[in-house]
């Protein structure tokens, strides 16, 4: 009797493994392809070398980001008008950022699809650098945040936050 329920035992516990490998290896492209910036936690990974933003003149809409230069102060912002950050602890060369986790809910990575339009601002300054399988949007290497405590355009409510979060002139230097 003992025998017969170790093969049950083994059997069902087989079956189960099956069954979890099954669930992890889901193919559904919704799934795994967030449209929306990410704001979850998220693994500090090291990020590859940034790479230069396609130009365009007239991008499709819905897929192109604007980013600006404003006011006399020549803070960079996006299309929109909110303030664009950069976190002191990122690295310029090559890419690479470290805000993760709690951080990302906090400091919005700018993330872009295809296209960045510029106003005010080099294109050849902008590049993408890799985060979580979708591209963060830097300037002059740095990756670019919006911060959740900005609710209206112009607002500059993160600059100097913990010493380490800076708005960006034109050139990607801290403002």
């Amino acid at each position: 009797m003992i025998p017969h329920r170790i093969v049950l035992a083994s059997v069902a516990g087989l079956a189960s493994a099956f069954l979890l490998a099954a669930c992890d290896s889901s193919t559904d492209a919704s799934a795994t392809a967030p449209a929306a910036p990410v704001t979850s936690a998220a693994p500090v990974t090291p990020a590859t070398t940034a790479t230069p933003a396609p130009a365009t003149t007239a991008p499709a809409a819905g897929n192109a980001v604007t980013i600006t230069v404003r006011g006399a102060d020549g803070v960079v912002t996006d299309g929109n008008g909110m303030t664009l950050y950069r976190y002191a602890k990122d690295e310029p060369n090559p890419s690479k950022w470290t805000c993760s986790g709690a951080c990302v809910k906090t400091w919005l990575p700018v993330i872009v699809q295809d296209s960045v339009r510029t106003q005010g601002v080099q294109q050849s300054l902008l590049g993408t650098v890799h985060r979580d399988g979708q591209k963060q949007l830097t300037l002059a290497g740095w990756p670019l945040y919006r911060y959740v405590g900005d609710t209206a355009a112009g607002q500059t409510n993160g600059q100097g936050k913990d010493g380490q979060w800076h708005t960006l002139t034109a050139s990607g230097a801290a403002g």
